[in-house]
């Protein structure tokens, strides 16, 4: 018998979840996702919630499985779903797979409802910095008027992304330059030949002239203080740090310094990917 999963939410990448696992033969039925016309047989679209409900013991959703803890992420339907709402209605068992934070999960044992955190898979993880990356870079490319070979571009943080993003622009041509706090990042920084910045010194080094900056920390890295240090006002920042993200975005906007948030790029740039990668991992949750 085919196994049936519902889907509530989500974004481009989950929409692409569906038509993958529908390929593969699963019954697929959505909710909140009527601004997209599936063409697989074997998705369904839903009306109401309670569809899914008397249909589904699995229900996937989006990364983030809310935004802001109350409403689920619904980006293809103008509705409203309250997440509290939602966890009360759905039946007892039922196992929902997305991206969620804590407060969340808390709420859902409350009713006898098992959350899996997808991004608490290693694995997912660690693909889901490809798209990111290529992704930080189109935006590079797009929002400045010279190439990435030959110019002066500034990594914050030296985590999963940092790194990856560190080697691209390297390999690009970019003379790159990495903030770290950990003694172990800097001798890292130092190995693969990129010019290494302790962060207690980040002020006088953004007296140097960067073309890009490209922040991968989630606490505000670039207050006002440092961004008065920021010798170059044209310089492009790109913020890659989740919410609130590292930069004081009402002072780089009284000094007329661009930022882009770039947030969520996997399933901007790379939906389908993306979407490889999540059912990878989704798999071995639900098929344990």
């Amino acid at each position: 018998m085919n196994k049936k999963v519902g889907i509530i939410g989500g974004d481009l990448r989950i929409i692409r979840l569906a038509e993958i696992l529908a390929e593969d033969g699963y019954i697929i039925y959505t909710y909140a996702l009527d601004k997209y016309n599936f063409l697989n047989k074997n998705i369904i679209k839903c009306n109401k919630i309670q569809e899914i409900n008397s249909n589904c013991q699995c229900i996937i959703s989006g990364i983030p499985f809310s935004k802001n803890g109350v409403y689920v992420n619904t980006p293809f339907t103008n509705e409203q779903i309250q997440v509290e709402e939602l966890l009360e209605n759905i039946q007892n068992n039922t196992l929902i797979v997305g991206g969620v934070k804590q407060n969340i999960v808390d709420n859902a044992k409350k009713n006898n409802i098992k959350i899996v955190d997808l991004l608490e898979y290693e694995e997912l993880t660690i693909l889901n910095i490809i798209p990111t990356v290529e992704g930080a870079v189109q935006i590079a490319m797009e929002e400045t008027e010279f190439t990435i070979h030959s110019s002066n571009c500034l990594v914050l943080g030296f985590g999963r992304i940092g790194k990856l993003l560190s080697k691209t622009l390297k390999c690009l041509g970019a003379n790159v330059s990495c903030m770290a706090r950990k003694e172990s990042d800097i001798a890292w920084i130092k190995a693969y030949g990129y010019k290494e910045i302790y962060i207690n010194e980040l002020e006088k080094n953004l007296n140097n002239e960067y073309d890009i900056i490209f922040n991968t920390i989630p606490v505000q890295i670039l207050d006002s203080k440092k961004l008065e240090y920021l010798r170059n006002k044209k310089t492009l920042i790109i913020e890659l740090a989740s919410s609130p993200g590292g930069i004081d975005f009402e002072k780089a906007k009284e000094y007329n310094i661009k930022v882009v948030k770039a947030l969520g790029l996997p399933g901007k740039v790379a939906p389908y990917t993306a979407a490889r990668y999540i059912k990878q991992t989704f798999k071995k949750v639900f098929e344990i």
